[in-house]
């Protein structure tokens, strides 16, 4: 059958002209044996290459199945990846403020002693030690001002001091130059514009070296029961973490999160956030696996989810460790809290 067909047709040679009949026969003659074994063969091959295609396929097919049924508890094993930079899009806006609400009762929960962790006796040495805690711990500035309030106890004293003898007392607290002109310069303004007194007004305050909204509101907050919210380190960094706001600045963080609660609940809401900041949800490494509010958390999975390598992180009473006041509420004491140690003390 093939010689016959190759004969009748032909083939063009590379001269572009027909090849004989003759010598096509001849050719086909010679090669008709050779080309029905190659076909053979091939026809051999093509088969189990069928079978082995269809195997395969199956196999994929058995591949790309297999791992749906797996991946369910997977995905409730893993932690969600953090968002920082938006709130979900699915949330509204009432739905925000009810899971901001509720972190707040749940924090409240944890922290029933939350309060402003610097040592102080009345609104002077609150206003004093506020700005000195500036670029610094809390604890250092209490191991630092005991000595200063006992040789500077009233703005009147501290308004005539020495100014190379307030910088060795405040040395331990950094910057302590730049403090030094602020706190003496915060005492002769409350003398000669508020008779020795501390103001207990935001427009007063913020007039004073070294007072800003912050210091202000600490201030208000804790000294004379006027709400506020303090927006430090710690606060920004938890209610973008939370995805509360995406504002960077603190003055518009203060109305983003101002307009989330009641007023009445600003200078609590302050302390719980701050307190979690610093014992539970660190910047650089969250203790999630031992988080209270783990669930209400987008940003869950940030830091170490395991309860046991969790625990190790906690700090302060929560870990057991000293606090940063010196002179701590007892309510602080009774939860378990440590006071801090003196300034040179271990």
């Amino acid at each position: 059958m093939v010689v016959r067909r190759d004969s009748a047709v032909g083939e063009q040679d590379p001269g572009g002209g027909k090849k004989t009949a003759k010598a096509t026969k001849k050719a086909a003659v010679e090669d008709g044996p050779a080309k029905r074994v190659t076909a053979k063969q091939t026809s051999a091959k093509k088969t189990p290459a069928k079978k082995a295609v269809v195997k395969k396929t199956a196999a994929l097919k058995k591949a790309v199945v297999a791992p749906k049924k797996a991946a369910a508890p997977v995905k409730k094993a893993t932690p969600v990846k953090p968002v920082a930079v938006a709130s979900p899009r699915s949330e509204s806006h009432t739905a925000l403020v009810r899971r901001a609400r509720r972190i707040n009762r749940e924090l409240a929960e944890v922290y029933p002693y939350a309060h402003p962790e610097l040592d102080f006796e009345n609104s002077f040495q609150l206003v004093v030690a506020t700005v000195l805690s500036a670029q610094t711990t809390d604890l250092r500035v209490n191991q630092t001002t005991p000595a200063l309030f006992a040789k500077y106890p009233t703005p009147e004293d501290l308004a005539v001091a020495d100014p190379e003898e307030v910088e060795e007392i405040l040395r331990p607290t950094g910057f302590f130059r730049a403090k030094t002109k602020s706190v003496i310069g915060l005492s002769k303004a409350l003398v000669e514009n508020f008779g020795g007194e501390v103001p207990g007004r935001l427009e007063d305050l913020v007039k004073l070296p070294g007072v800003g909204r912050k210091t202000a509101f600490v201030v208000l907050g804790n000294a004379f029961g006027r709400p506020g919210i303090t927006v430090d380190t710690h606060f920004q960094r938890l209610v973008r973490r939370w995805q509360w706001t995406t504002e960077t600045e603190p003055d518009k963080i203060e109305a983003a999160i101002g307009a989330l609660f009641p007023k009445s609940d600003w200078t609590m809401l302050s302390h719980h956030v701050i307190f979690h900041g610093r014992r539970i949800c660190h910047a650089r490494k969250p203790a999630c696996g031992a988080c209270p509010i783990a669930p209400l958390c987008p940003a869950y999975g940030e830091g170490e989810t395991d309860p046991d390598k969790a625990a190790k992180l906690l700090k302060y009473e929560k870990g057991g460790f000293p606090g940063q006041r010196l002179k701590p509420p007892q309510a602080y004491l009774d939860a378990g809290g440590k006071p801090a140690p003196p300034l040179g003390a271990g």
